[in-house]
């Protein structure tokens, strides 16, 4: 069981790693779109992926066209602070995509306008905050996806 973890343009480099480390954790590939914010061998990111990094081999993209034209047919999930509909509302399936955007401006508008039917949020219960740590918000959508198939497994 495990899911497709797709940054785009992250920013920054401890979340990769911690994003790496918890891909690992779930049985995920983690996939990365090209410009990063930071150089891949960053000490950073491997001190944020611990020991962990070295079992990594995430596939690399140079930008988002060669991303999508390489998984167009695939069942993706994309997660934006701009969905409509809550995370927990996505129809899991093993090998699925989950979007992704980068820190500072999540998703690329085109991509919530385009696909608007498959952006989903995390709610958030305080006017206080924009977003969570990309890190963090990774590992609620995956693990509730694992939660979701197991469940359905049963």
């Amino acid at each position: 069981m495990g899911f497709n973890i797709v940054l785009i343009e992250p920013e920054i480099p401890m979340n990769t790693g911690n994003i790496g480390r918890l891909s690992l954790a779930s049985g995920s590939k983690l996939h990365l779109v090209k410009p990063f914010g930071f150089e891949i061998d960053d000490s950073r990111v491997k001190r944020a992926g611990l020991d962990y990094w070295k079992h990594l081999s995430p596939t690399i993209y140079d930008d988002i066209d060669s991303f999508f034209s390489l998984n167009k047919e695939k069942e993706m999930a994309y997660l934006s602070s701009h969905g409509d509909k809550n995370f927990w509302d996505i129809n899991f399936s093993e090998d699925m995509f989950l979007i992704f955007g980068k820190e500072s401006v999540g998703l690329p508008q085109s991509i919530i306008d385009d696909e608007k039917s498959k952006v989903y949020k995390i709610p958030l219960f305080s006017e206080k905050i924009r977003s969570l740590n990309l890190a963090n918000a990774v590992g609620i959508v995956v693990y509730e996806g694992i939660r979701n198939l197991s469940n359905h497994r049963l």
